[in-house]
Protein backbone atom coordinates (compact mmCIF):
# COMPACT_ATOMS: atom_id res chain seq x y z
CA UNK A 1 0.00 0.00 0.00
CA UNK A 2 1.26 3.56 -0.35
CA UNK A 3 1.21 5.64 1.89
CA UNK A 4 -1.86 8.04 1.17
CA UNK A 5 -3.67 4.66 0.30
CA UNK A 6 -2.92 4.04 4.05
CA UNK A 7 -4.32 7.01 5.31
CA UNK A 8 -7.82 6.78 3.16
CA UNK A 9 -8.37 2.66 3.96
CA UNK A 10 -8.47 3.92 7.68
CA UNK A 11 -10.62 6.65 7.01
CA UNK A 12 -13.28 4.51 5.37
CA UNK A 13 -12.76 1.32 7.64
CA UNK A 14 -10.60 -0.55 5.06
CA UNK A 15 -7.91 -2.76 6.46
CA UNK A 16 -4.30 -1.96 6.17
CA UNK A 17 -0.92 -3.14 6.42
CA UNK A 18 -0.08 -0.72 8.97
CA UNK A 19 -0.34 2.22 10.80
CA UNK A 20 -0.60 5.22 8.55
CA UNK A 21 2.09 7.47 10.01
CA UNK A 22 1.57 11.20 9.24
CA UNK A 23 3.08 14.84 9.59
CA UNK A 24 1.95 18.48 8.42
CA UNK A 25 3.77 19.89 5.11
CA UNK A 26 5.40 22.78 7.39
CA UNK A 27 6.27 20.82 9.97
CA UNK A 28 9.07 18.24 8.61
CA UNK A 29 12.36 19.91 6.26
CA UNK A 30 13.68 18.29 3.01
CA UNK A 31 16.79 16.35 4.72
CA UNK A 32 17.86 12.75 3.99
CA UNK A 33 16.47 12.05 7.22
CA UNK A 34 12.98 13.03 5.63
CA UNK A 35 13.22 10.99 2.56
CA UNK A 36 14.23 7.80 4.33
CA UNK A 37 10.81 8.68 6.38
CA UNK A 38 9.06 9.07 3.67
CA UNK A 39 10.71 5.82 1.72
CA UNK A 40 9.69 3.82 4.83
CA UNK A 41 5.90 5.05 4.56
CA UNK A 42 5.78 8.53 6.33
CA UNK A 43 2.37 10.71 4.42
CA UNK A 44 2.75 14.32 4.65
CA UNK A 45 -0.55 15.94 4.81
CA UNK A 46 -0.63 18.61 2.69
CA UNK A 47 -3.17 21.51 3.92
CA UNK A 48 -2.22 24.14 1.30
CA UNK A 49 -4.43 23.45 -1.90
CA UNK A 50 -7.68 24.57 -1.33
CA UNK A 51 -10.80 23.75 -3.51
CA UNK A 52 -12.68 26.66 -2.76
CA UNK A 53 -12.04 30.53 -3.80
CA UNK A 54 -13.97 33.29 -2.09
CA UNK A 55 -14.00 37.11 -3.29
CA UNK A 56 -15.62 40.08 -1.56
CA UNK A 57 -17.19 42.22 -4.21
CA UNK A 58 -17.10 46.00 -2.89
CA UNK A 59 -14.77 45.33 -0.10
CA UNK A 60 -11.06 45.73 -0.80
CA UNK A 61 -7.92 44.61 1.47
CA UNK A 62 -4.53 46.14 1.71
CA UNK A 63 -1.25 43.86 3.13
CA UNK A 64 1.49 46.14 4.62
CA UNK A 65 4.82 44.58 5.47
CA UNK A 66 6.97 46.42 8.50
CA UNK A 67 9.04 45.90 11.37
CA UNK A 68 8.65 47.32 14.93
CA UNK A 69 11.34 46.82 17.53
CA UNK A 70 13.10 44.45 14.90
CA UNK A 71 10.33 42.31 14.61
CA UNK A 72 8.48 41.50 11.33
CA UNK A 73 4.74 42.79 11.29
CA UNK A 74 1.78 41.94 8.60
CA UNK A 75 -1.19 44.30 8.82
CA UNK A 76 -3.89 43.53 7.03
CA UNK A 77 -6.97 46.41 6.12
CA UNK A 78 -10.10 45.67 4.94
CA UNK A 79 -12.10 48.60 3.31
CA UNK A 80 -15.57 48.17 2.86
CA UNK A 81 -18.61 50.83 2.15
CA UNK A 82 -19.84 51.15 5.85
CA UNK A 83 -15.90 51.44 7.39
CA UNK A 84 -12.77 49.34 7.71
CA UNK A 85 -11.00 47.24 9.92
CA UNK A 86 -7.76 45.87 10.45
CA UNK A 87 -5.27 43.74 12.24
CA UNK A 88 -1.63 43.28 12.48
CA UNK A 89 0.30 39.74 12.97
CA UNK A 90 3.51 38.63 14.00
CA UNK A 91 5.07 35.94 11.39
CA UNK A 92 6.62 32.83 12.83
CA UNK A 93 7.72 30.27 10.90
CA UNK A 94 4.77 28.35 9.59
CA UNK A 95 2.49 30.35 11.55
CA UNK A 96 2.06 33.92 13.00
CA UNK A 97 0.88 35.37 16.31
CA UNK A 98 -1.74 38.07 16.40
CA UNK A 99 -0.45 41.39 17.58
CA UNK A 100 -3.57 43.50 17.13
CA UNK A 101 -7.15 41.62 16.44
CA UNK A 102 -9.97 42.73 13.70
CA UNK A 103 -12.53 43.55 16.07
CA UNK A 104 -11.83 46.72 18.44
CA UNK A 105 -14.86 47.85 19.33
CA UNK A 106 -18.57 47.95 18.68
CA UNK A 107 -18.64 49.81 15.96
CA UNK A 108 -16.65 47.19 14.15
CA UNK A 109 -19.88 45.13 14.24
CA UNK A 110 -21.54 46.64 10.95
CA UNK A 111 -18.16 46.30 8.77
CA UNK A 112 -17.50 42.66 9.94
CA UNK A 113 -21.20 41.80 9.22
CA UNK A 114 -20.22 43.15 5.55
CA UNK A 115 -17.49 41.71 4.72
CA UNK A 116 -18.99 38.77 5.58
CA UNK A 117 -22.28 38.90 3.69
CA UNK A 118 -20.70 39.83 0.81
CA UNK A 119 -18.14 36.72 -0.13
CA UNK A 120 -18.57 35.10 -2.86
CA UNK A 121 -17.42 31.44 -3.10
CA UNK A 122 -16.00 29.96 -6.15
CA UNK A 123 -14.72 26.00 -7.21
CA UNK A 124 -10.63 26.03 -7.94
CA UNK A 125 -10.83 22.43 -8.74
CA UNK A 126 -8.07 22.33 -10.99
CA UNK A 127 -5.17 23.46 -8.79
CA UNK A 128 -6.23 20.71 -6.48
CA UNK A 129 -6.37 17.75 -9.05
CA UNK A 130 -2.72 19.22 -10.11
CA UNK A 131 -1.37 19.41 -7.15
CA UNK A 132 -2.71 16.07 -6.43
CA UNK A 133 -0.69 14.58 -9.51
CA UNK A 134 2.27 16.19 -8.85
CA UNK A 135 2.98 14.97 -5.45
CA UNK A 136 2.65 11.95 -5.45
CA UNK A 137 1.16 9.03 -3.34
CA UNK A 138 3.17 10.07 -0.23
CA UNK A 139 1.26 12.86 0.25
CA UNK A 140 -2.52 13.18 1.15
CA UNK A 141 -3.99 16.75 0.18
CA UNK A 142 -6.58 18.05 2.89
CA UNK A 143 -9.56 20.13 2.38
CA UNK A 144 -10.59 22.72 5.25
CA UNK A 145 -14.15 24.05 5.39
CA UNK A 146 -12.70 26.80 7.67
CA UNK A 147 -13.41 27.61 11.04
CA UNK A 148 -16.53 27.05 13.00
CA UNK A 149 -18.10 31.00 13.41
CA UNK A 150 -18.29 31.16 16.54
CA UNK A 151 -14.71 29.80 17.48
CA UNK A 152 -13.28 32.35 14.81
CA UNK A 153 -15.18 35.34 15.93
CA UNK A 154 -13.99 34.54 19.94
CA UNK A 155 -10.44 33.43 18.75
CA UNK A 156 -9.36 35.12 15.25
CA UNK A 157 -11.26 38.34 15.90
CA UNK A 158 -11.86 39.26 19.75
CA UNK A 159 -9.54 37.03 21.43
CA UNK A 160 -10.82 35.49 24.47
CA UNK A 161 -11.06 38.52 26.60
CA UNK A 162 -12.98 40.55 24.38
CA UNK A 163 -15.43 38.02 23.60
CA UNK A 164 -16.05 37.70 27.62
CA UNK A 165 -16.89 41.34 28.06
CA UNK A 166 -18.97 41.49 24.41
CA UNK A 167 -20.83 38.18 25.37
CA UNK A 168 -21.47 39.52 28.41
CA UNK A 169 -22.35 43.52 27.58
CA UNK A 170 -23.71 42.46 23.74
CA UNK A 171 -24.53 39.03 23.29
CA UNK A 172 -27.22 40.07 20.72
CA UNK A 173 -24.68 41.51 18.62
CA UNK A 174 -22.36 38.61 18.65
CA UNK A 175 -25.35 36.11 18.06
CA UNK A 176 -26.27 38.07 14.95
CA UNK A 177 -22.41 38.50 13.78
CA UNK A 178 -22.33 34.38 14.25
CA UNK A 179 -25.93 33.94 12.57
CA UNK A 180 -23.93 35.82 9.21
CA UNK A 181 -20.84 33.93 9.18
CA UNK A 182 -23.01 30.79 9.37
CA UNK A 183 -25.59 31.99 6.99
CA UNK A 184 -22.20 32.64 4.31
CA UNK A 185 -20.42 29.62 5.44
CA UNK A 186 -23.24 27.44 3.96
CA UNK A 187 -21.91 28.56 0.43
CA UNK A 188 -18.82 26.49 1.16
CA UNK A 189 -20.25 22.97 1.98
CA UNK A 190 -21.77 22.82 -2.12
CA UNK A 191 -18.67 23.31 -3.59
CA UNK A 192 -16.50 21.32 -1.06
CA UNK A 193 -18.85 18.36 -1.65
CA UNK A 194 -18.84 18.79 -5.41
CA UNK A 195 -15.14 18.86 -5.64
CA UNK A 196 -12.26 16.20 -5.51
CA UNK A 197 -11.92 16.20 -1.93
CA UNK A 198 -11.66 13.02 0.03
CA UNK A 199 -11.86 14.54 3.50
CA UNK A 200 -12.03 17.95 4.86
CA UNK A 201 -11.39 19.28 8.59
CA UNK A 202 -13.99 21.41 10.25
CA UNK A 203 -12.96 24.26 12.34
CA UNK A 204 -10.71 22.55 15.58
CA UNK A 205 -8.84 23.98 18.51
CA UNK A 206 -12.05 24.44 20.15
CA UNK A 207 -11.28 23.39 23.98
CA UNK A 208 -13.74 22.89 26.89
CA UNK A 209 -12.32 25.41 28.89
CA UNK A 210 -12.84 28.36 26.59
CA UNK A 211 -15.71 27.79 24.13
CA UNK A 212 -17.63 25.33 26.93
CA UNK A 213 -19.90 22.37 26.49
CA UNK A 214 -23.03 24.64 26.23
CA UNK A 215 -21.38 26.39 23.78
CA UNK A 216 -19.73 23.61 21.78
CA UNK A 217 -23.51 21.96 21.67
CA UNK A 218 -25.16 25.29 20.62
CA UNK A 219 -22.80 26.66 18.19
CA UNK A 220 -19.70 24.04 16.73
CA UNK A 221 -22.01 20.69 16.54
CA UNK A 222 -25.10 22.32 14.30
CA UNK A 223 -22.43 23.65 12.05
CA UNK A 224 -20.87 20.20 11.93
CA UNK A 225 -24.73 18.85 11.25
CA UNK A 226 -25.16 21.11 8.22
CA UNK A 227 -22.05 20.36 6.49
CA UNK A 228 -22.34 16.53 6.82
CA UNK A 229 -26.11 16.45 4.83
CA UNK A 230 -24.15 17.68 2.15
CA UNK A 231 -20.69 15.83 2.50
CA UNK A 232 -21.93 12.56 3.21
CA UNK A 233 -23.85 11.85 0.20
CA UNK A 234 -21.04 12.61 -2.31
CA UNK A 235 -18.55 10.14 0.36
CA UNK A 236 -17.01 13.02 1.44
CA UNK A 237 -15.40 12.71 5.31
CA UNK A 238 -15.74 15.47 7.57
CA UNK A 239 -13.38 15.73 10.79
CA UNK A 240 -12.46 18.61 13.46
CA UNK A 241 -9.17 19.14 15.03
CA UNK A 242 -9.37 18.76 18.89
CA UNK A 243 -5.91 18.67 20.72
CA UNK A 244 -6.76 19.77 23.80
CA UNK A 245 -9.20 18.43 26.59
CA UNK A 246 -11.54 16.61 25.31
CA UNK A 247 -13.35 14.71 28.24
CA UNK A 248 -16.12 17.19 29.25
CA UNK A 249 -17.72 17.18 25.52
CA UNK A 250 -16.78 13.72 24.92
CA UNK A 251 -20.53 12.97 24.53
CA UNK A 252 -21.50 15.54 22.18
CA UNK A 253 -18.54 15.00 20.17
CA UNK A 254 -19.81 10.90 19.84
CA UNK A 255 -23.44 12.05 18.88
CA UNK A 256 -21.92 14.61 16.39
CA UNK A 257 -21.36 13.19 12.14
CA UNK A 258 -17.95 13.39 12.55
CA UNK A 259 -15.41 10.92 10.40
CA UNK A 260 -12.75 11.36 12.31
CA UNK A 261 -11.16 13.45 14.96
CA UNK A 262 -7.71 15.07 13.63
CA UNK A 263 -4.93 16.11 16.09
CA UNK A 264 -6.43 14.05 18.87
CA UNK A 265 -3.49 14.10 21.39
CA UNK A 266 -3.59 11.21 24.43
CA UNK A 267 -2.72 11.46 27.92
CA UNK A 268 -0.14 12.50 29.43
CA UNK A 269 -0.46 15.52 27.31
CA UNK A 270 -4.47 16.02 28.02
CA UNK A 271 -7.37 14.66 29.80
CA UNK A 272 -7.99 11.10 27.85
CA UNK A 273 -6.16 8.21 26.63
CA UNK A 274 -6.36 7.26 23.65
CA UNK A 275 -7.88 3.50 24.60
CA UNK A 276 -10.92 5.83 26.15
CA UNK A 277 -11.20 7.65 23.27
CA UNK A 278 -11.69 5.06 21.11
CA UNK A 279 -14.49 3.59 23.32
CA UNK A 280 -16.09 6.99 23.65
CA UNK A 281 -16.39 7.26 20.20
CA UNK A 282 -16.89 3.84 18.69
CA UNK A 283 -17.60 5.32 14.80
CA UNK A 284 -14.96 7.96 14.53
CA UNK A 285 -10.92 7.31 13.33
CA UNK A 286 -8.25 8.75 15.76
CA UNK A 287 -5.91 10.73 13.51
CA UNK A 288 -4.00 11.33 16.92
CA UNK A 289 -0.94 13.52 17.50
CA UNK A 290 1.76 12.06 18.86
CA UNK A 291 1.91 13.54 22.70
CA UNK A 292 4.42 16.20 22.47
CA UNK A 293 5.90 15.93 25.70
CA UNK A 294 6.96 12.64 24.93
CA UNK A 295 9.11 13.78 22.11
CA UNK A 296 11.95 14.92 24.93
CA UNK A 297 11.52 11.80 26.77
CA UNK A 298 14.03 8.49 26.10
CA UNK A 299 13.32 6.68 22.88
CA UNK A 300 12.50 3.81 25.12
CA UNK A 301 10.03 5.61 25.77
CA UNK A 302 8.95 6.99 22.10
CA UNK A 303 8.64 3.27 20.92
CA UNK A 304 7.25 1.63 23.92
CA UNK A 305 3.88 4.45 23.74
CA UNK A 306 4.08 3.57 19.64
CA UNK A 307 3.42 0.31 20.33
CA UNK A 308 0.99 1.20 22.27
CA UNK A 309 -1.05 2.62 20.29
CA UNK A 310 0.29 0.46 16.94
CA UNK A 311 -1.70 -2.47 19.33
CA UNK A 312 -4.96 -0.21 19.52
CA UNK A 313 -5.10 0.42 16.18
CA UNK A 314 -4.62 -3.40 15.42
CA UNK A 315 -7.67 -4.35 17.53
CA UNK A 316 -9.76 -1.77 16.39
CA UNK A 317 -8.39 0.11 13.03
CA UNK A 318 -9.12 3.26 13.67
CA UNK A 319 -5.65 5.04 14.47
CA UNK A 320 -3.40 7.01 12.72
CA UNK A 321 0.22 8.30 14.33
CA UNK A 322 0.15 11.66 13.12
CA UNK A 323 2.17 14.58 14.03
CA UNK A 324 0.29 18.30 14.32
CA UNK A 325 2.97 20.40 16.56
CA UNK A 326 6.36 21.29 16.60
CA UNK A 327 9.11 19.12 17.87
CA UNK A 328 12.60 20.17 19.67
CA UNK A 329 14.73 20.89 16.94
CA UNK A 330 17.55 18.43 18.26
CA UNK A 331 14.78 15.55 18.62
CA UNK A 332 12.79 15.80 16.04
CA UNK A 333 14.84 13.18 13.67
CA UNK A 334 15.55 10.39 15.99
CA UNK A 335 11.74 10.55 17.68
CA UNK A 336 10.00 10.46 13.90
CA UNK A 337 13.10 7.40 13.62
CA UNK A 338 11.54 5.42 16.42
CA UNK A 339 7.82 5.74 15.75
CA UNK A 340 8.55 4.85 11.79
CA UNK A 341 10.42 2.11 12.94
CA UNK A 342 8.12 0.84 15.73
CA UNK A 343 5.41 1.21 12.98
CA UNK A 344 7.52 -1.07 10.53
CA UNK A 345 7.93 -3.73 13.39
CA UNK A 346 4.57 -4.14 13.67
CA UNK A 347 2.40 -4.89 11.11
CA UNK A 348 -1.17 -5.12 10.92
CA UNK A 349 -1.30 -7.35 7.45
CA UNK A 350 1.62 -8.64 5.47
CA UNK A 351 -0.87 -9.66 2.23
CA UNK A 352 -1.98 -6.11 1.32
Amino acid sequence: MTPRERVMAVLRGEPVDKIPFTIYEGMIPQCSVERQLRNDGLCIVNRQQPVCGVRTPGCRTETHTYAEDGKPRVKRVTYTPVGEVSEVREPAGFTSWAVEKLFKGPEDYSVLKHMVACREYFATYDRYVTAEQWMGEDVILRGGIGLTPLHEIMISWMGVETFAFEWLDRRDEVLELERVMRESRRGVYPILADSPITHANYGGNEVPEVMGVPRFKEFCVPCYEECAELFRPKGKLQGTHLDGNNRPWAAAVAAAPLDYIEAFTPAPDTDMSLAEALDAWPDKVLWINFPSSLHLASLEVIRETTRDFVALGRETNRVIIGITEDIPKDRWQESLLAISEVVDENPLSKSL
